[in-house]
């Protein structure tokens, strides 16, 4: 939304009075929780002016226990030079659900240097292998805390096969690290069960030549609640790559296209519907079509702007999207397709009636 600063570039009315931008944004999100799936989430990216007038008005339309996090992200790491106190240097992302219980968030990395670490691949997609036995933890992992956690694992030092049964010619391990500290494995044994029937427990040699038992680790990360990367600073990646599709200045202050893309990442899937309704330079939309073309998927997404010049900035940008889509990949776009229409002026013909009255009867008609 507006951020209601008085000075930040915004069309809309940015000189609201507190109680004023209250009203104005307390409509529109109760229409946006109407429109939500009952497992559907809102985000909301704001600066400090109005943080805490706008999550005391989220916690009471969404309700206080169906706030998932507040998130600060680093938008401009050097901070602006010219502010008295501090320089800023971030903003916040505030994410509710409609019900918590039925919300997920998906297993995703956000980080490129993190997923390199997911080097090896099989049918089901990429994953590193991670040592089986809990090295983490400290005295709670150890043997003598958790006994039901340590039993002896068999293998086939030859085909590496791995059995819970004992086998000749097979060798017994245990979680023993190698300073002989006696540890836990992950999980109990009939767990261990199931995932050796996934085929995501596998033994290998370990750079000394001994056999190790592993899991395959499945892309994902511990998703924190301050996200600090280079591509989400907003002139980079936001004022800058905007103005490689449209040109300069004909927007100011758009998103990082990668902070919304994560926020799509870690909250949607295929075939969901993203709506956003300040659209700006639809960097939502740009953000929706670069997850799809990432993963082989296919989103929606439906953008509102009331703002001529916006409107204008975001058509150009979808469509030279989509082109430059199209013509790197003609195959995987045939489908695609964005349609733009303008609603009729119900409102704006009600008001000119009202307004043309000359006398309560015709008011009443």
């Amino acid at each position: 939304p507006p951020y209601n600063t008085g000075n930040d570039g915004f069309a809309y009315n940015d000189r609201f009075n507190h109680s004023t931008w209250l009203t104005f944004m307390k409509n529109r999100l109760e229409i946006a929780k109407e429109f939500l799936r009952e497992d559907g989430v809102v985000a909301l990216a704001i600066d400090q002016f109005e943080l805490f007038y706008i999550g005391t008005l989220m916690d009471q339309v969404f309700r206080r226990e169906n706030r998932i996090g507040i998130v600060s992200v680093v938008h401009k790491a050097e901070g602006r030079n010219q502010e008295k106190f501090f320089g800023t240097s971030n903003e916040f992302l505030l994410v509710y659900a409609k019900n918590k219980e039925l919300t997920e968030m998906n297993k995703a990395v956000l980080d490129d240097e993190v997923l390199k670490t997911f080097d090896r691949v099989d049918k089901e997609g990429a994953y590193r292998l991670n040592n089986y036995i809990r090295s983490g933890g400290g005295d709670v992992n150890l043997r003598i805390n958790k006994p039901n956690f340590y039993y002896p694992i068999y293998v086939n030092k030859e085909t590496k096969e791995i059995s819970l049964s004992k086998k000749n010619d097979y060798i017994k391990l245990f979680p023993i690290t190698k300073n002989g500290q006696e540890r836990t494995w992950k999980t109990k044994k009939d767990t261990l069960e199931e995932r050796l029937l996934s085929k995501n427990i596998v033994a290998e040699l370990d750079n000394e030549n001994n056999i190790q038992i592993y899991e395959k680790y499945r892309p994902q990360q511990v998703i924190k609640t301050h996200w600090i990367l280079p591509k989400y600073h907003s002139i980079h990646y936001g004022t800058n790559l905007l103005a490689k599709i449209v040109g300069k200045g004909k927007f100011s202050y758009p998103k990082s296209l990668f902070a919304v893309s994560d926020v799509v990442r870690l909250f949607t899937k295929e075939n969901d519907i993203i709506l956003d309704f300040f659209a700006g330079s639809s960097t939502t939309a740009h953000a929706v079509m670069y997850e799809d073309s990432l993963h082989n998927e296919n989103r929606k997404f439906i953008l509102i702007e009331q703002i001529s010049n916006q409107v204008k900035v975001g058509i150009e940008r979808i469509s030279k999207v989509i082109k430059k889509s199209i013509e790197k990949v003609p195959s995987g776009y045939k489908n695609i397709s964005f349609i733009y229409f303008e609603l009729a002026e119900y409102n704006e013909e009600a008001k000119n009636k009202i307004d043309a009255c000359k006398s309560y009867k015709e008011l009443k008609k």
